[in-house]
């Protein structure tokens, strides 16, 4: 594929997406970032046809508001289906979406969230490609923040094979612009980072590199599927995977300061 001279970015100022945006850019790439900040909601479609209009692809890295399955579940089915629909009548020829490694392993919640997102895009009139990422090591710290109860973060017990965002945003961007065969040669593709960690572990890290003195401990519930699959490793990449660093250590010593509260 010829190099294109306009890329959306839905989901432009989140984790991912602003990473996404600042490679294209970089690349010499005319970029059109569509988040409610921009003035373009994937929901209500206000300013969506505007942004797609002389687009050819279309990257959507957008994140869900909530954890809650149906929440979930109604954004991304609701923004898959308009931006689709927006970008058929623009002319989009490319859709490629951000998803999450071994979704369809889990019972519910904001995977089962992903795994309905996939099949709306896959089922759309624009081609779509899925690039199933495993957990950001950005997600982290939002994980012990969810889990924290006074000098105490419960983090899940988790195998996992934690990834960058901007690794991942550099998959998208490799994807988004690829010539025609690399873009058609499968429907999902996985990346992940460099080695199986112990989501615990890294939390641990992350703690001691902040200095504040918070304890870290692993939980998990008997009595949810979801938390023993996350604990034997349905999170972790298939054999076919695209393996990136940077480790988690070396993305800790690049991006979060020593002692820093």
């Amino acid at each position: 594929m010829q190099q294109s001279t306009r890329i959306a970015v839905a989901g432009a100022t989140g984790r991912a997406g602003r990473h996404v945006v600042d490679i294209l850019e970089s690349r010499g790439y005319d970029v059109v970032p569509i988040s409610r900040s921009n003035g373009v909601d994937l929901i209500t479609g206000e300013g969506l046809d505007e942004a797609v209009t002389g687009v050819d692809t279309v990257i959507d890295a957008a994140t869900g508001p909530s954890p809650d399955q149906q929440a979930a579940t109604e954004f991304f089915t609701t923004s898959t289906r308009n931006l689709q629909q927006a970008g058929e009548r623009a002319g989009v020829r490319r859709l490629v979406v951000v998803s999450i490694i071994g979704i369809d392993a889990f019972a519910g919640g904001y995977n089962a969230a992903k795994v309905a997102q996939e099949q709306a895009a896959l089922a759309g009139p624009i081609p779509a490609r899925i690039v199933r990422a495993a957990q950001f090591h950005e997600f982290v710290e939002e994980l012990m923040r969810w889990g924290t109860e006074g000098d105490v973060s419960y983090v899940w017990a988790m195998r996992t094979q934690l990834v960058s965002a901007r690794t991942v945003a550099e998959a998208l961007v490799d994807l988004a612009t690829a010539p025609d065969p690399e873009f058609d040669a499968a429907e999902t593709t996985e990346i992940a980072g460099p080695r199986e960690e112990r989501l615990v572990e890294a939390a641990r890290l992350l703690a001691a590199r902040r200095g504040e003195g918070l304890r870290v401990e692993e939980t998990s519930d008997p009595s949810d599927p979801d938390s023993e699959r996350y604990a034997n490793g349905a999170a972790l990449p298939g054999p076919d995977a695209t393996l990136a660093g940077p480790t988690f250590e070396e993305w800790l010593d690049a991006a979060v300061p020593v002692g820093r509260t």
